[in-house]
């Protein structure tokens, strides 16, 4: 997969900029706060509903604009197809080949992109909603049904709460029964897709760390030990009533996925506790090239890789041993730096090097390291 060109404007603060990206790697450069990071999340929305950053719609626009756009030229299983994405506030609208397109399914699997920025990191220090938040992500890029299962059970827990915390609560069975129901498809979509990743995650964390600790991921729903969607739906219907009487006490719904949390670990042990920053940062790199390789077995190419703010988060050893993984393969690769030339692309034969400053973007030609 591969884009072949890209075009932006009025996008957070970047003005008009158009780019033919090398097929390899890319780095893009300067100062912190010219833009590098919102030309990532430029390229990530051309493939997903949602940007990898919070935001609400208004603060994509720039200030003083009344619309932004983002296109691209995307190559896949040897198709080349146009994406469109015209951002307002009112709303968003995205065309494929000149075509509009009313759902995220049918713009699912187009643009395939992994990214690696330092609130990925964050996410194994923060809370359970940060872990959710990145595991919901993940599970959508390759698994083209989640995001309906996921919108199904939240509007339905959003119902149910709304039962509780009215005095009449005629119905709360009914809305209970279609939560367990709901809530299982979510819990099993994310069952496989973390049984997936565990392999994967211990070989890369190998590779990237140099170190020998066993990495691992785990979900384990409270209340559910099954797999199998009928059982899971079974014991969600326990754990709702074992919760019953503190959900009406608090108007809300304490306990199923919306509540859950992703394990991480080394040797068995909370990452958050025991693992050094540098374990940490390793930990959530091996994690994305995790899912590098699951979106590659699924497509039968690989996604676009983007790692935002290199210069941070690695040490030398560590910036070695990815971009020697990353040589090694033939995947597209955006990075942005605030050095022109660090020492994280001396796996590269070929880097096409950009200047970002003040939300322009100045090519400054192909840089070998052969």
């Amino acid at each position: 997969m591969l884009l072949k060109h890209l075009a932006v404007a009025g996008f957070r603060n970047i003005g008009a900029v158009r780019i033919s990206p090398g097929a390899g790697f890319n780095l893009l450069y300067g100062l912190n706060g010219q833009g590098k990071t919102n030309l990532l999340e430029a390229i990530y929305l051309l493939g997903s509903p949602r940007s990898f950053r919070t935001a609400r719609l208004p603060e994509l626009i720039g200030h003083d604009r009344q619309i932004a756009q983002i296109q691209g030229e995307v190559q896949s299983a040897g198709t080349l197809n146009r994406i469109r994405l015209t951002l307002e506030a009112a709303g968003r609208r995205v065309e494929v080949d000149g075509k509009g397109i009313q759902r995220a399914s049918d713009l699912h699997g187009r643009l395939n992109a992994v990214v690696f920025s330092p609130d990925d990191t964050g996410m194994v220090r923060l809370g359970p909603d940060a872990r959710r938040r990145y595991l919901d992500r993940a599970v959508y890029t390759g698994d083209i049904g989640y995001l309906q299962s996921w919108h199904g059970y939240h509007r339905i827990l959003k119902q149910r709460n709304h039962l509780l915390k009215s005095a009449d609560r005629t119905g709360l069975d009914t809305w209970t029964e279609q939560l367990a129901e709901a809530g299982a498809e979510v819990i099993e979509r994310r069952l496989r897709y973390v049984a997936q990743l565990n392999g994967m995650l211990q070989r890369h964390y190998a590779t990237i760390s140099g170190e020998r600790e066993t990495a691992g991921i785990g979900y384990q729903p409270e209340g559910v030990q099954a797999e199998e969607r009928e059982i899971i739906r079974g014991q969600l219907l326990e754990l709702f009533a074992r919760h019953a009487r503190s959900d009406e006490r608090y108007g809300t719904t304490t306990a199923g996925p919306h509540r859950d949390d992703l394990m991480l670990c080394l040797d068995g042990r909370p990452l958050k506790s025991f693992g050094s920053q540098g374990q940490q940062k390793s930990f959530v790199l091996a994690l994305k090239m995790a899912e590098v390789d699951n979106l590659q077995a699924i497509f039968q190419e690989p996604p676009l890789l983007l790692l935002d703010d290199m210069s941070s988060e690695l040490d030398a050893r560590r910036n070695k041993n990815l971009m020697d993984f990353l040589f090694s393969r033939e995947i597209q690769v955006f990075i942005t730096t605030t050095e022109r030339s660090p020492a994280l692309l001396g796996a590269a034969a070929h880097c096409a090097v950009f200047r970002v400053e003040d939300g322009n973007l100045t090519f400054e030609g192909n840089e070998s390291h052969e």
